[in-house]
């Protein structure tokens, strides 16, 4: 998924030189302070939220306040693919499987969530069969049914032409889903045949073939039920009707939204929730360093979860005081430039090549943050997602590129320079930085790109995601950054390779690569029982990806968190890419 998080502007390349120089050293207890104010003074210890629950407390009552930089995709379940939203929604939204918060590796725990217990496969992995939990209400006191879930799977699957933000893993998976024209097409009652729903809290998958993964998919939002008489389409995200423990207050598109508690959730129902704060408010387009403030100063959580800016992080990696309240970790993500494999003349796989050989990724590394924000990448894969396998097909001393054969591949691919636009989201500045290195690093081989930035709530709906603008704009590079949509080689590698995940808008295959190997690698993998085999198809297809030149691996992603004074439940969590679980955050302020 994209943060799904991001990455990030600003020219102050020299001055980020020496941050990244810093070597961040998070190292002290993990055991947290139960029911203790941060204020006190006391801190529970650099990295402590990735072992363990810092300011643990049941405390009830305050409001939670949460700050972003700029808009999310959408807020609605069924039309979302940012992580920190995937995060966020579980509130207000109940998919039919979740993770349980935990700190770190713990985090990638599944459970039941709106189900009662895990999926039941039969058919060798084609039939999924779930039953939801009894006595599951909405906001207004009506039934949650398992035809509620089944429209909601619908509607974000099949609408693409109103929904198109989210994953498509429902329509390429379901029986028949190539041919559904969606629920506001089709006018009937009986929707995609399917998705079975023999009774009101039993709803079973059919699928096309097998899939050994399918609790994970059903984990995303998109499971969440919503009310088919309720549905007012793109719109629906004004008044969504809650099936969590917080429902809307108010929604004020692009500046602010409040949640308030949900009076007919039921605790018996959800053994994960607490519902530990009265309020929770979510306020959009706060300005980065403003959002920094705000943190260190215990007044609100970064709802991004992509970390300190550039002057906070210098400010707090050499005052111990402050590294004592940071959680450093691996975020099962990328960081890297998808390279348009459809657009001339990086059509031609030499062309690609001289991107990869010419990127001094260390350049890539500093302008990001330096060490402490990532590791220098060379696959596709991360260290910490199953299916790495450590590889450099294109090494250079250093890391730093590789000028010769880099002008090498331009003479093979039969120009001696190139000209080009490379896309990144305004909203992040140490995305900006990273392209203007690499923009740096690809005129010294007669590359010339130009920079282009979009806002990231926009990124893929209007410009980069749609492949007719990148073709029309002559957008040949591509900054991205991604997470595994669950954790394994498949949930990280299918909606950015596979050729069935190149869509019309909301398209995350940026590279719009559709290679008969990956896709068939891919296939083969999701229908392995054995999970060494699998992880063996997942290594090849990276290679592939690799010798096609797909993208460029720059960092592998670790996110720089303040933990922020006042609130209790802290824990980093490796399901939602290092993040706070966003779950049962409370605060110790009335």
């Amino acid at each position: 998924m994209e943060g799904k998080q991001t990455i990030m502007r600003r020219s102050a390349l020299a001055a980020l030189a020496a941050i990244g120089t810093v070597s961040l050293v998070l190292s002290g207890c993990s055991k947290a302070d139960d029911n203790k104010d941060n204020n006190s003074g006391k801190s529970a210890g650099a990295n402590a939220a990735t072992k363990g629950v810092v300011n643990a407390s049941t405390q009830k009552g305050g409001t939670v306040t949460y700050e972003y930089s700029d808009v999310p995709d959408s807020f609605d379940p069924g039309n979302t693919y940012y992580g920190y939203m995937f995060n966020l929604s579980r509130l207000y939204a109940r998919p039919l499987m979740t993770f349980k918060p935990g700190p770190g590796q713990k985090g990638n725990e599944l459970v039941p969530d709106l189900a009662a217990s895990a999926g039941v496969p039969s058919d060798g992995g084609k039939t999924w069969t779930y039953k939801l939990r009894a006595g599951l209400k909405y906001e207004d006191g009506t039934a949650i049914t398992s035809k509620d879930v089944k429209y909601a799977v619908e509607r974000s699957n099949f609408a693409r032409d109103v929904l198109s933000l989210g994953p498509n893993y429902f329509q390429q998976f379901l029986d028949g889903g190539d041919k559904y024209k969606g629920p506001y097409k089709d006018k009937s009652d009986a929707g995609l045949s399917s998705i079975e729903t023999p009774d009101d809290t039993t709803i079973v998958f059919h699928l096309n073939r097998a899939f050994q993964e399918f609790d994970y998919l059903v984990a995303s939002p998109q499971t969440a039920p919503v009310p088919k008489a309720k549905d007012t389409g793109v719109d629906y995200v004004k008044h969504i009707v809650s099936s969590g423990s917080y429902k809307f207050q108010s929604y004020e598109e692009g500046k602010q939204v409040v949640l308030v508690r949900n009076d007919n959730w039921d605790a018996k129902t959800d053994p994960l929730r607490k519902q530990y704060p009265d309020k929770i408010v979510v306020k959009l387009k706060v300005n980065p360093e403003t959002i920094d403030q705000d943190v260190m100063a215990g007044e609100a959580i970064d709802l991004g979860g992509t970390g300190v800016q550039a002057a906070t992080q210098a400010k707090v990696v050499n005052d111990a005081s402050l590294k004592a309240n940071t959680d450093n970790t691996y975020g099962g993500r990328l960081v890297y430039m998808a390279i348009n494999t459809k657009l001339a003349p990086f059509d031609n796989v030499a062309c690609r090549k001289a991107v990869e050989f010419a990127i001094d990724k260390v350049s890539v590394q500093t302008a990001e943050g330096g060490p402490v924000r990532g590791d220098v990448a060379t696959t596709v894969l991360p260290p910490d997602i199953p299916g790495y396998q450590k590889s450099d097909l294109y090494a250079s001393d250093g890391n730093k590129g590789d000028v010769a054969k880099a002008k090498e591949q331009l003479k093979a691919c039969g120009k001696t320079s190139i000209s080009t636009n490379l896309s990144a989201r305004s909203d992040r500045p140490q995305e900006i930085d990273a392209a203007t290195a690499i923009i740096s690093s690809l005129k010294k081989v007669g590359i010339n790109a130009t920079l282009k930035q979009y806002p990231s709530g926009k990124y893929f709906t209007d410009s980069v995601g749609v492949p007719k603008f990148d073709a029309q704009q002559n957008i040949g590079l591509m900054m991205m950054q991604w997470g595994a949509d669950w954790p394994s080689g498949y949930g990280f590698l299918q909606q950015i390779l596979h050729g069935d995940a190149i869509g019309e808008s909301g398209n995350t295959n940026l590279s719009q690569l559709d290679n008969a190997e990956i896709n068939t690698n891919l296939e083969k993998a999701i229908a392995t029982q054995d999970q060494g085999q699998r992880e063996a198809l997942y290594a090849q297809i990276d290679q592939k990806t690799m010798d096609e030149a797909a993208l460029v691996p720059l960092t592998y992603f670790k996110v720089l968190l303040y933990r922020p004074a006042n609130f209790t439940n802290l824990v980093s969590t490796a399901a939602f890419s290092g993040q706070y679980d966003y779950l049962n955050i409370g605060t110790t302020k009335k």
